[in-house]
């Protein structure tokens, strides 16, 4: 997880989450939009996993 990733999981969390997959891309844009809490720490929760 490099430092730009977690930049942009702050700023825009479904951004950060790109290279992860469909599945992924959608389920941080919809916490984003329930909250913006929710949806950076699911964007770091999925960049944390290998």
């Amino acid at each position: 997880m490099s430092i730009f990733r977690v930049i942009l999981a702050i700023i825009f969390p479904p951004l950060a989450v790109l290279g992860k997959g469909c599945g992924s891309i959608i389920i941080v844009f919809l916490l984003t939009l329930c909250g913006w809490v929710p949806g950076v720490v699911a964007a770091l929760i999925i960049l944390n996993k290998d």
